[in-house]
């Protein structure tokens, strides 16, 4: 089981606070999982400011970071010690009568998935931060979710690590 209900309050309560760097040392995570995937040391962290992943010579952060202006790139590559990494963020608003039962998806993906973590945030359901890895052919790829009760809007990234 990958879902955990977590106790401490979500602290980026907005998604235009969420900001995305590359390189930064993990921090101080609720929920941490470690797997191996395609042959690479993977580890989920589920952040009171959002997640991390550090994926073979990655290390990547989308949270609501001190000192670092909130906003997400739309698309963003780089190449590492011969891997390209690819990554791509969305906002979505829903309709008020949606966005439940899109965060359920979400919640229900993230728990039949082998390589998944996500957490449930105290004061709704629909506070969730979820991560899912998959292997690629080249490497690998995960997506993040980051939703946002009061605003009705998902925050979702895809990225994806390939050798070169």
């Amino acid at each position: 089981m990958s879902g955990i209900a977590l106790t401490a309050p979500y602290l980026d309560t907005d998604a235009d606070q969420l900001s995305f760097v590359l390189g930064r040392p993990a921090r101080e995570a609720l929920a941490v999982r470690d797997l191996t995937v395609g042959g690479l040391d993977v580890q989920l962290r589920l952040l009171g400011a959002s997640h991390q992943v550090f994926a073979g010579p990655v290390g990547e952060t989308v949270a609501c970071l001190p000192g670092v202006e909130g906003g997400l790139p739309d698309t963003e590559t780089r190449d590492f010690d011969g891997w390209h990494y690819a990554f791509a963020a969305r906002v979505h608003t829903c309709a008020p009568g949606g966005f439940s039962a899109r965060v359920a998806r979400i919640r229900d993906l993230s728990e039949d998935h082998p390589r998944a973590l996500h957490g449930v945030f105290p004061g709704s359901p629909d506070a969730v931060t979820a991560l899912t890895v998959e292997r690629e052919t080249a490497g690998l790829s995960w997506r993040t979710w980051h939703t946002y009760p009061q605003s009705r809007r998902i925050v979702a990234t895809h990225t994806r690590l390939e050798a070169r």
